[in-house]
């Protein structure tokens, strides 16, 4: 794998940025030209949130790939997690402004009648904390407890796996898979199945 790890050592961090803001651009592009649904404060929302958890699924990705592959792709991990929540906060931000229309009273009882944005609301609330943290002031600073709290990452992927599953009502399908490759990749975190499936490697 040294011609594929000697390539991606060339990306930068502002190539992942291009890259990642290629579904965005996408996304404007159908909302100015009549490329969405019936609702499409829905599909804007929907849009949004499933590319904040594709970059999720993405980042917990890196480590995986690297111990089973050899592919290392760990120092592109901050761009990535942080296009997670930059989608996470627009997927909210949207929302919050085209659904709830800023109306802090109605967004309280929404939450409050529709459990399934909880789970949302503390996803964004972990994935928040990461981002502050993501930078070499905090490594330092925090030292070994850096490591513990960005293994929030963990619980913060199953509460948006959770939250879109309960939003849409619908236990099958791709929104099943996301959720089903999310555990995979947090199992392989475990040694003794990591170690496992070395074996046949």
């Amino acid at each position: 794998m040294q011609p594929v790890n000697a390539f991606l050592r060339r990306v930068p961090e502002w190539a992942v940025w291009v890259a990642g803001a290629l579904p965005l651009a996408l996304l404007v592009f159908d909302t100015f030209n009549g490329g969405l649904g019936v609702d499409p404060v829905r599909d804007i929302e929907h849009r949004l949130g499933r590319t904040a958890l594709y970059f999720l699924i993405a980042t917990l990705a890196a480590t995986p790939i690297r111990k089973l592959l050899r592919i290392n792709a760990t120092h592109l991990r901050r761009a990535i997690g942080l296009l997670s929540f930059s989608y996470a906060c627009l997927h909210i931000t949207a929302w919050m402004v085209f659904d709830m229309g800023l109306l802090w009273p109605q967004m309280l009882k929404d939450v409050i009648k529709r459990p399934y944005l909880i789970f949302g609301m503390a996803a964004f609330v972990i994935l928040l904390l990461l981002a502050l943290t993501s930078n070499r002031f905090s490594i330092r600073r925090l030292g070994i407890r850096w490591q513990q709290i960005h293994k929030l990452i963990y619980p913060a992927a199953v509460l948006a796996s959770l939250h879109w599953l309960w939003a849409l009502k619908l236990w099958t399908g791709w929104p099943l898979f996301c959720a089903g490759a999310i555990l995979l990749l947090l199992s392989l975190r475990l040694p003794r199945v990591m170690g496992g499936i070395k074996k046949y490697i």
